[in-house]
């Protein structure tokens, strides 16, 4: 890595799930540097979602290191998701035909209802034993999936957690790390951000913000995807032996489930 900046640049992983992050530092200049980024991240940076891209760089193994510019700021507080700069940016993202052309062209294709159940199917069949809660919510996944069917398809990031998104000292809102990013029905990151971050109350001025109307066929779509989301987490968790995550999310599964008997 040192090779592609010269000397005198000090460079240090800057953490995330993959150790493929870096921290490069020289002087009054830092870089954020990443190995095997998406092509996606050009789009991105270009419709200002993510720190500015200042260059990519293809090693001689294969390998592609990106450069970022630096982010100095901080993530959003699970307090703070109820901003209406974050509905403003999520909104735009859905909207973006640039984003949704790009993954096309990527490979990407649409992830239906189908694949989300035959995924979650083939994760009870790994598993020695599936609680009861987790075969009731497939039932109820298998009976809903035609009637929450949406053909408008948009890039959805898939991890809206308050964690991903930074501010800027500027005031700056990014949405980073898309390395799991789908073509999907919008309601898969609407769902998963209104459940955990805004309360019920505030759905309605919280989505007029982001651009659509509180519907009874949005209400239905966005439960879909938080009860997937949310038995996939109860075995992400399990599969890791945490325990104490893996109940919390069993626990919240048992929750929402009893919303689907309110929702008309």
């Amino acid at each position: 890595m040192e090779h592609l900046l010269g000397k005198g640049w000090q460079i240090m992983p800057a953490g995330g799930a993959t150790g493929e992050a870096y921290q490069a530092k020289y002087e009054d200049q830092t870089l954020f540097l990443k190995r095997n980024s998406s092509p996606f991240l050009a789009v991105l940076s270009a419709e200002g979602i993510v720190p500015k891209l200042l260059w990519t760089k293809r090693l001689g193994n294969g390998d592609v290191i990106t450069a970022q510019k630096w982010l100095n700021g901080r993530e959003l507080k699970a307090s703070e998701m109820n901003n209406d700069a974050v509905g403003r940016l999520l909104g735009r993202i859905h909207g973006s035909s640039e984003l949704l052309d790009m993954l096309k062209r990527l490979g990407k294709k649409p992830l239906t209802p189908e694949l989300i159940i035959d995924e979650i199917e083939a994760n009870i069949q790994s598993e020695q034993e599936c609680p009861p809660k987790i075969k009731e919510a497939v039932s109820y996944l298998k009976m809903q999936k035609n009637v929450i069917h949406h053909d408008k398809k948009v890039v959805c990031h898939c991890d809206v957690n308050h964690n991903n998104w930074m501010v800027s000292e500027t005031n700056e809102l990014f949405l980073i790390d898309w390395d799991g990013a789908m073509i999907a029905d919008p309601a898969l990151d609407l769902g998963l951000l209104l459940y955990w971050y805004i309360p019920r109350d505030n759905w309605a001025q919280w989505l007029s913000v982001y651009g659509v109307d509180l519907t009874v066929d949005l209400q239905r779509r966005m439960h879909w995807y938080i009860v997937a989301q949310t038995i996939q987490s109860v075995f992400w968790h399990g599969q890791r032996k945490q325990d104490a995550e893996k109940e919390y999310w069993y626990n919240f599964l048992k929750q929402i489930l009893r919303e689907s008997y309110y929702i008309n």
